[in-house]
């Protein structure tokens, strides 16, 4: 049941690819909790997504753009504004790719030119993506800024390879960057650590369902959903988290504060 909570704000969506994307949930409640969007993704993707169905289903439009380009971006910003009608109230940053992962490198015998690329698409997009909005000043006050992230940034996970670094850095970004939008902007920066997510990116993980089982049952509540994922964005886009910036915000069920659950021994 949608509560309006959004109504009046504008924001721009990264990373829908289909069904099983986050950022595709995230829009849907969105528009649901009364918000205007523009959806994004990379040109590639366009092509193998289904992101104009959702662009349709939600009655709004879709810019391509490489969150790597500057150039990109600015076209991105300055067009949802026009779009939309003023200034962003939020955007979501729902961006990860490793072509090490895809391509079965283990973290021992990674390519760098490689890991440069992950780092540049999962990471330091987001800055760049922060960066053009506050040089181009298109954030309201009290606006707000996402990222996705995963606790392997701060454990290990062996088979996540270099995506812990690229998600430790979007973190770090959240952080230094939230400072100076909210000093410069009263804009808030944070990041969502979600549970294991049956995602088309995250499936791709080696032994992901096996992992995906064992966070379940570590887990108090449970791993999070999607569309679970897709409330608390709606949360820290509305009104009501004003005050929380420079963050990075578990979202997955208790997970990351267990050592032991029984239950993961059968017991």
């Amino acid at each position: 049941m949608a509560n309006n909570l959004l109504s009046g704000k504008k924001g721009v969506i990264f990373g829908a690819l289909d069904e099983q994307s986050i950022a595709w949930k995230v829009a849907e409640k969105c528009v649901e909790e009364g918000a205007q969007i523009v959806l994004t993704n990379a040109p590639v993707a366009l092509r193998f997504g289904k992101i104009q169905e959702l662009a349709a289903k939600l009655n709004t439009e879709v810019i391509a753009a490489d969150a790597t380009s500057e150039e990109d971006l600015e076209n991105l910003f300055t067009k949802s504004m026009e779009l939309l009608g003023g200034k962003l109230d939020f955007a979501l940053h729902s961006i990860g790719m490793s072509l090490n992962v895809r391509k079965n490198r283990g973290y021992t015998n990674l390519k760098y030119d490689w890991m440069q690329k992950t780092f540049d698409i999962s990471a330091i997009s987001f800055h760049k993506m922060m960066q053009t909005l506050l040089k181009l000043d298109a954030v309201n006050e009290w606006g707000s800024i996402l990222a996705l992230t995963y606790i392997a940034s701060q454990r290990v996970f062996p088979d996540y390879n270099e995506m812990a670094e690229s998600k430790a850095l979007l973190e770090s970004f959240a952080r230094s960057f939230g400072y100076h939008f909210g000093v410069q902007k009263k804009v808030r920066v944070n990041t969502i650590s979600q549970s294991p997510t049956w995602t088309t990116a995250g499936s791709g993980v080696k032994g992901f369902k096996e992992f995906f089982d064992y966070a379940d049952k570590m887990s108090p509540l449970g791993n999070a959903p999607a569309e679970s994922c897709a409330d608390y964005c709606v949360a820290m886009f509305s009104d009501f988290t004003r005050m929380v910036t420079m963050q990075n915000l578990y979202h997955d069920g208790g997970f990351s504060n267990m050592g032991m659950n029984p239950a993961v021994l059968g017991l």
